[in-house]
């Protein structure tokens, strides 16, 4: 069954249990999806999907941040519930001492010796990471091992 018929299948569930921050979700990422397919002429394909998966979590939690800082956390609580929703349609997230791991091995391959390469240690990295691991983390653990602090 592919990622679009499965989250078919999510919602249609969803909307029996009444389960209104899974509908939500769900229905958010599937009008992100007809958008893309739209822009794109054709139907995505799952890697896609999954692509536009994580930008709705990324982007729920960029609100999480500004609704706790505006001291709402009833809506804090909804968009949680949407990201639980959301993140069992995307692969298994490595975790920090698996990155520095593929990191390492990486940075020893291309042979990068200082900040100064780190544009080709995060090309090869974020390519062969890609889907599975947030940008921001994997830049963080690049930035600290080629300035030596690891």
């Amino acid at each position: 069954m592919s990622l679009r018929d499965q989250l078919l299948e999510d919602l249609k569930q969803a909307l029996r249990q009444n389960d209104a921050p899974r509908k939500a979700a769900i229905r958010m990422v599937r009008a992100a999806i007809l958008n893309a397919d739209i822009e794109k002429g054709s139907e995505l394909d799952d890697q896609e999907i999954m692509a536009i998966i994580g930008k709705e979590i990324k982007q729920r939690e960029e609100s999480i941040e500004l609704f706790a800082k505006g001291g709402r956390q009833d809506l804090v609580d909804e968009e949680k519930a949407q990201i639980d929703a959301l993140i069992g349609y995307l692969p298994k997230q490595l975790t920090a001492e698996e990155i520095e791991e593929i990191a390492r091995r990486k940075i020893a391959a291309l042979g990068a010796t200082g900040p100064a390469q780190m544009g080709p240690v995060m090309r090869e990295l974020m390519s062969e990471l890609k889907g599975k691991a947030d940008g921001k983390l994997i830049n963080q653990i690049v930035k600290k091992l080629l300035e030596g602090r690891a």
